[in-house]
């Protein structure tokens, strides 16, 4: 049985004090012709955070909240995996696997934590509470030391199973999760469906490469449409980070306002913002999931899941599907949005299909309160 270690974190006041002194010193572009956000990070948004970021954001403060939470670190794969580990309030609490993606961290959480441990205290009526286990990804924060091996999502899949099943000793569990979260609990559903209760997804992974040799239904189409309008623009960060990770992680690793500037850019497209990405996450809540990033000093490898992506077959192998039990949270600025007939040809028993009127990519970070019940009235539905 591998050690588990408690884990606190505290970032050395050199480490600070270096960030605050590259912010000083940091040298901004011009803004390129057209309408704001068109080309990328806004200029004049960007300078509002930049100057939030050194006159007002306590990173201290951040540091302290995320600590409030039972954290753990144990080796798996040869790596030394972070994870929150907090137990259930519930007369009946179940072991809950919940995963974020890139760019974000396990602080996208600590808002929606609280209310999948206890949710009565929130009002949220439930039959059932979770013991909730959230890890940073290998390879991304607090899961990362430099020269480190990297993972895609096959080797992250069975290496989070690890940790619930030979670790914790969960041999059964709920997954919920969002972007890579997604993709690496659909993996898990898909190998090991002996171990998983129920899947929760609020981003629905479905291979993106459909050829002309398809015989093309219309719910098939509409998926093809949506990758082809997307694709253009929207797909740019995942050339670069699944083609030449490394010469992108150079500039990132030693800039903190590049890093800022290449994250919050998603922080804008994928969330529902209106066009002012604090109406939909605050200046404190972007800027601890980026110095997490930074301190860490895992951009790079949280680039490598791309990387690999690219070299490999989906990892749901064309024509076998995802049996286990579904429920799939959609909110109106998700990047794709399949049609649940399509979905029903990979993950073949969904059990709640919902279409939410307001939010985003970042779910949890950005509508914690819609996203926990929709969790709770799928796993309640399942009788566990």
């Amino acid at each position: 049985m591998a050690e588990i270690k408690p884990f606190k974190l505290k970032i050395k006041d050199n480490e600070i004090e270096d960030l605050y002194t590259r912010l000083s010193n940091t040298r901004l572009p011009d803004q390129a012709p057209g309408e704001p956000w068109k080309t990328g990070t806004d200029l004049k948004w960007f300078k509002k955070l930049l100057e939030y970021w050194k006159n007002d954001f306590d990173w201290k403060t951040s540091e302290s909240k995320l600590n409030s939470f039972p954290q753990f670190k144990t080796e798996i794969s040869d790596i030394d995996v972070h994870f929150l580990h907090c137990e259930g309030k519930g007369k009946k609490n179940i072991p809950l696997l919940l995963m974020h993606g890139w760019p974000g961290s396990v602080f996208e959480f600590l808002d929606i934590i609280p209310m999948l441990t206890d949710p009565k205290r929130f009002g949220i009526q439930s039959d059932i509470a979770f013991n909730v286990i959230a890890p940073s990804l290998p390879g991304f924060g607090l899961s990362f030391k430099a020269f480190q091996k990297r993972f895609g999502v096959e080797e992250m899949a069975d290496c989070l199973k690890d940790l619930m099943v030979k670790v914790l000793g969960y041999d059964e569990f709920c997954i919920q999760g969002g972007d890579w979260g997604s993709m690496i609990g659909a993996r898990i559903s898909y190998k090991y469906p002996d171990n998983i209760l129920g899947l929760h997804l609020n981003m629905l992974p479905l291979i993106r490469n459909y050829g002309p040799e398809h015989i093309m239904l219309p719910e098939e189409q509409d998926y093809i449409d949506q990758i082809k309008k997307w694709k253009p623009e929207g797909m740019g960060y995942q050339a670069i980070q699944g083609s030449r990770p490394q010469t992108l992680a150079y500039a990132l690793s030693d800039s903190p306002s590049g890093l800022a500037a290449w994250i919050c850019e998603k922080f804008y497209e994928w969330t529902d913002c209106n066009g002012n990405p604090e109406n939909s996450l605050s200046f404190d809540k972007m800027l601890a999931n980026i110095c997490l990033y930074w301190f860490s000093g895992a951009i790079g490898s949280s680039f490598w899941p791309y990387y690999a992506r690219n070299k490999r077959p989906w990892f749901v192998p064309t024509g076998e599907t995802v049996k286990v039990p579904v429920g799939y949270c959609e909110f109106p600025k998700e990047m794709l949005r399949p049609k649940k007939i399509l979905a029903e040809k990979t993950y073949i028993d969904i059990k709640r299909w919902s279409e939410m009127e307001q939010g985003g990519h970042f779910a949890a970070f950005e509508n914690s309160e819609v996203l926990a019940k929709e969790m709770f009235i799928f796993f309640n539905e399942l009788k566990l």
